[in-house]
C-alpha cells in the first residue's frame, strides 16, 4: 500500500482552530498526525509553532502542551496575586490575553506550606463557570517581578526603626517590609523585587517621587515602556540623519506657502496643509489641496534595528513632563520634523474636492517642503476671527482663509454622512516655567482644532482608497459597530431617563447623535454621551476591512502621524510601493536601500496589527493613570476644600464622582456619604438613604469636600461635606470645609512643584 500524501503544511489559522477544539492536549506530534505531515514538512512545522509563538498567536510552554493565546491551558504557570486570609487568587506568569489576566482560585490540598503573594506554583487549570480553579502541581522557585514605591520610616514590633516600601498601585492595600534597602533612604521612589514572602529587595532608586519626570515615570516603570534607546538604534538614527533628500522622484512644493497648525508647546510637526480654489471650470465651487506629511519612510528602513525598536514600540507616549518617543529625537524632533523655512522630505497627498465637499481625486507623491509657518491652533483661530497680529498678515489671505474655504466644504460632507458626535472634555495640565503645576482645566475645542481633523481625515481615507485600488496592502484603522450586549446595556440605561432606544433597527452613528440631540437638559446630555461611548467597542489595526463605525466612513487608515505612530509608517511604505516612489539614489552606508514595504511585513501585517494596537492600549492606560496622578498632586494642597462634582458612576459600595473644571476621577466610599442605609438601585444606577430619602444618581451635581489626595497612586477621596473626619456618617449642621472662591482650581499652585514642562503633542 503506497504511503499517504502529505497535503502540505496548515496556516496558523488550522493551527489555532485543531487546538481550540482538540479534547486532549496538542503538541507538534498530535499536530503533524492530524494534518497527516511528514518529512520536511514537519521541520516546517517546527518552525512555524516557533514563529507562532513569536508572534503571540499561541503560549508555548517547555511541556508536549500548545494553548491558543488568551486562554489559559490545562496546566501553566501561576503567580499568587492576593491571599485574604480564606481564598488564593493567582494569576498567570504569561498572559498573552487582549484584558487583564484572568484571576486564578487556588484550591490547596495537604500541607504544602502556606502560599505567600509572589510565589509561584505550576497547577493543573479547570474550568469552573465562568472563572477557573489551579491544582497545585508543585511549587516552583521565586521569580523576580518588579515593584515600584515609596520607601518611608516606621517602627516595627520589637520598637526599632524599620524601612517600609509603599505601592505607588492603588489597587495593591499592603506596604511591604524592607529587607535590602540599598542605597535608599527614606521617601525615595524605588523599584523592588520580592524578597522571601513578606519582604522586598531594593534594585533601583528611581529619586524623588516629585522631581522632575518622577509621576510619568512611575507609569513608564509599571507598563514596561521602553524609554531608553540601544546604541545601535541611536547610531542607525544618526546615519539615516545625514540622508540626502535631493532625489529625482520629489516634486518641489518649496514654492507653496504650506503651513502646520499645530499646540503651541508641541516637539514634533507631522503635518502641513495647503488649499487654493479650484481653477478647473469642470468642478465649480471646488478646492485642490495638498496634505503634507512627513516622510519618515525616508529615514527608517525595513528591517533594521531603528525599524525594529520603532515597531516595539508602536507609537509615542505622552505625559503632561515628557514624551517617550517612537524614534529617536534627532528624527522625531530634528529632520522628521516639519519646521518652517527648512527643507523636509514629505509624502504629499494631492485631493481635488468638489463643492459638497466629495473627494474627486487624490494622488500621491514624495515631495521636498519648506513650510511658510509653524502656527499654533489658538493663533490661528485668532488671525481668522479678527486678530490682526496673531499671524503675518500675508498669510491670512493667503493661506488661511483659503484653508477656511476648503474646511467648509469638507464640513458638508462630514454632515452628510453624520459621524459620531461626542463633544466630552479632555483634561489639559499646565505647568509653569518653574515646572510647577499652574493648572489643570478642561482643554477648549476650537474650529482650528476641526478644521486640522478634517483635513486629516480626508488624507487618511484617500490613503486606504488608494492601496484599494492598486491592491496594495493596507493597515487599516478598524472600527467596528457595537456589539449587540452593549446595545442591550445601553437600552437599560436609557430606559431609567425614560428614553426609548430600539434594538431591532441598523445602528448608525447618526442614531446616536439624534439620541444625544433629544436630551434637552445639558448635564442629562453630558450623561448619555459617556454611556453611548461606553457602549462603543475600541478601535484597533488590521490589514482587513471592516469600516469606521465611529467616522462613519467605509474605508480608513492612519496615514498622517507616521513620527509618532507605526501604523502610519506601514502605510507610507506601502504607498511608497504601490505608486513607485521608490529613490534609485545610493545611500549613506548601513541604511537598507529600500523604503517600500517589505514582503515579510506585508505577510505578517495581522500579527504586527494586533502588537501595535496592544501597544496603543498600553500608552493610553500609561498616559491616562499620571493624568490621574497630577490631577491628585494639584489637589493635595486642597484637602478640606468643597468642590462642585459630577456623578459619573453609582455602586453598592459608593459613588464615583468627576470634579467639575479639572475632570479628576475621585470615589465617596458610603461611609462617607452617612451612617444611615442606603438601597442600591442597579437598574437605575441609584443609591437612596432609608432615612434622610437622599437620591444619588449618575449626573447628578454635588458639593462635596476632599478628604484625600494621592499624587503617587492617583486616588481621591471625597465626603459629604457634613460627614466628620473618619467618615462616620454626617453631623448635621457642621459644614466642614470652606468653599472656593471663584473657579475651581485655576491658578492654584499644587505638589509637586519642581516637575518641569517638557513639551507636549496634538
Amino acid at each position: 500500500m503506497a504511503p499517504k500524501k502529505s497535503p502540505g503544511l496548515p496556516s496558523a489559522d488550522q493551527i489555532l482552530h485543531f487546538i481550540k477544539n482538540a479534547r486532549e492536549p496538542v503538541g507538534k506530534r498530535e499536530i503533524a498526525r492530524a494534518f497527516a505531515l511528514s518529512g520536511s514538512d514537519k521541520i516546517a512545522l517546527k518552525s512555524l509553532l516557533k514563529d507562532m509563538a513569536n508572534d503571540g498567536l499561541i503560549d508555548a510552554p517547555r511541556a508536549r502542551s500548545l494553548t491558543p493565546a488568551g486562554s489559559l491551558p490545562k496546566v501553566c504557570v501561576l503567580r499568587v496575586a492576593d491571599h485574604d486570609g480564606h481564598s488564593i487568587f493567582a494569576v498567570p506568569e504569561h498572559w498573552q490575553g487582549d484584558g487583564p489576566p484572568p484571576r486564578v482560585r487556588v484550591i490547596e490540598q495537604g500541607k504544602r506550606g502556606a502560599l505567600g503573594v509572589g510565589d509561584r506554583i505550576l497547577a493543573r487549570i479547570e474550568e469552573r463557570g465562568k472563572g477557573y480553579a489551579a491544582h497545585i502541581m508543585r511549587r516552583l522557585q521565586a521569580a523576580k517581578e518588579a515593584m515600584i514605591g515609596v520607601v518611608s520610616e516606621d517602627i516595627g514590633p520589637s520598637g526599632r526603626p524599620i524601612l517600609l516600601l509603599k505601592p505607588v498601585d492603588r489597587r495593591q492595600k499592603r506596604d511591604w517590609l524592607v529587607e535590602d534597602a540599598g542605597e535608599c533612604a527614606p521617601g525615595d521612589l524605588v523599584l523592588a523585587e520580592m524578597a522571601g514572602r513578606h519582604g522586598v529587595r531594593v534594585t533601583e532608586r528611581l529619586g524623588d517621587p516629585f522631581a522632575p519626570r518622577a509621576l510619568s515615570l512611575i507609569a513608564i516603570h509599571k507598563y514596561g515602556i521602553p524609554h531608553h534607546f540601544a546604541e545601535a538604534v541611536m547610531a542607525e538614527a544618526e546615519a539615516a540623519s545625514r540622508l540626502s533628500i535631493d532625489d529625482k522622484v520629489r516634486e518641489d512644493l518649496t514654492h507653496l506657502p504650506i503651513v502646520a497648525i499645530d499646540p503651541v508647546d508641541a516637539r514634533d510637526h507631522d503635518d502641513a496643509i495647503w488649499a487654493m480654489a479650484d481653477d478647473d471650470p469642470q468642478n465649480p465651487g471646488g478646492w485642490r489641496a495638498i496634505i503634507a506629511i512627513a516622510d519618515v519612510s525616508h529615514y527608517v528602513r525595513p528591517g533594521g534595528a531603528l525599524d525594529r525598536e520603532a515597531a516595539r514600540r508602536g507609537n509615542s507616549v505622552y505625559f503632561p513632563d515628557q514624551v517617550v518617543p517612537m524614534l529617536p529625537h534627532i528624527l522625531s524632533s530634528g529632520v522628521c520634523s516639519l519646521k518652517a523655512g527648512e527643507d523636509r522630505a514629505a509624502i504629499a497627498c494631492h485631493l481635488r474636492i468638489d463643492a459638497a465637499g466629495k473627494l474627486l481625486s487624490w494622488r500621491f507623491a514624495r515631495a521636498r517642503v519648506r513650510l511658510a509657518a509653524n502656527i499654533a491652533y489658538e493663533k490661528a483661530q485668532a488671525a481668522i476671527d479678527g486678530a490682526g497680529d496673531a499671524v503675518d498678515p500675508a498669510l491670512l489671505d493667503t493661506v488661511l482663509r483659503p484653508l477656511w474655504g476648503c474646511w467648509g466644504a469638507l464640513q458638508k460632507a462630514r454632515d452628510k454622512r453624520e459621524p459620531l458626535d461626542l463633544d466630552l472634555p479632555e483634561r489639559q495640565i499646565l505647568l509653569d516655567d518653574k515646572g510647577r503645576i499652574a493648572s489643570v482645566k478642561l482643554r477648549e475645542r476650537l474650529d482650528a482644532h476641526r478644521l486640522v481633523e478634517d483635513y486629516m481625515i480626508a488624507a487618511n481615507v484617500a490613503a486606504a482608497k488608494a492601496l484599494e485600488a492598486k491592491k496594495s496592502p493596507c493597515m487599516y484603522r478598524v472600527h467596528e459597530a457595537p456589539t449587540r450586549e452593549k446595545l442591550v446595556t445601553l437600552k437599560e440605561y436609557l430606559a431609567t431617563m425614560g428614553q426609548k432606544f430600539a434594538l431591532g433597527q441598523v445602528v448608525r452613528p447618526a442614531i446616536f447623535n439624534a439620541l444625544i440631540a433629544r436630551v434637552e437638559d445639558a448635564d442629562e446630555r453630558r450623561r448619555v454621551m459617556e454611556q453611548v461611548l461606553r457602549s462603543q467597542t475600541q478601535a484597533y489595526y488590521a490589514p482587513v476591512n471592516a469600516g469606521h463605525f465611529g467616522l462613519a466612513l467605509g474605508s480608513y487608515a492612519h496615514f498622517t502621524s507616521p513620527i509618532r505612530r507605526y501604523a502610519d509608517l506601514i502605510v507610507h511604505r506601502s504607498l511608497v510601493g504601490a505608486y513607485a516612489l521608490e529613490s534609485d539614489k545610493p545611500d549613506v552606508a548601513k541604511i537598507a536601500p529600500t523604503t517600500r514595504l517589505s514582503d515579510e511585513d506585508a505577510a505578517g501585517m495581522a500579527r504586527l496589527g494586533e502588537r501595535i494596537s496592544a501597544a496603543e492600549r498600553r500608552a493610553m492606560e500609561a498616559e491616562r493613570e499620571t493624568l490621574d496622578r497630577y490631577v491628585a498632586a494639584y489637589l493635595s494642597e486642597h484637602v478640606g476644600d468643597i468642590l462642585p462634582v459630577r456623578v459619573t458612576g453609582v455602586q453598592n459600595f459608593g459613588l464615583f464622582a468627576t470634579i467639575e473644571g479639572l475632570g479628576g476621577d475621585a470615589f465617596v466610599p458610603l461611609s462617607m456619604l452617612g451612617s444611615e442605609f442606603f438601597h442600591y438601585d442597579e437598574a437605575a444606577q441609584t443609591l437612596r438613604g432609608s432615612d434622610s430619602g437622599d437620591i444619588f444618581r449618575s449626573g447628578q451635581m454635588l458639593d462635596l469636600r476632599l478628604v484625600e489626595a494621592n499624587p503617587l497612586t492617583g486616588s481621591v477621596m471625597m465626603a459629604h461635606p457634613d460627614a466628620d473626619d473618619s467618615g462616620e456618617g454626617r453631623a448635621p449642621g457642621k459644614s466642614r470645609g470652606r468653599p472656593m472662591q471663584g473657579r475651581p482650581m485655576q491658578g492654584r499652585r499644587g505638589r509637586p512643584k519642581n516637575i518641569r514642562h517638557q513639551g507636549r503633542r496634538r
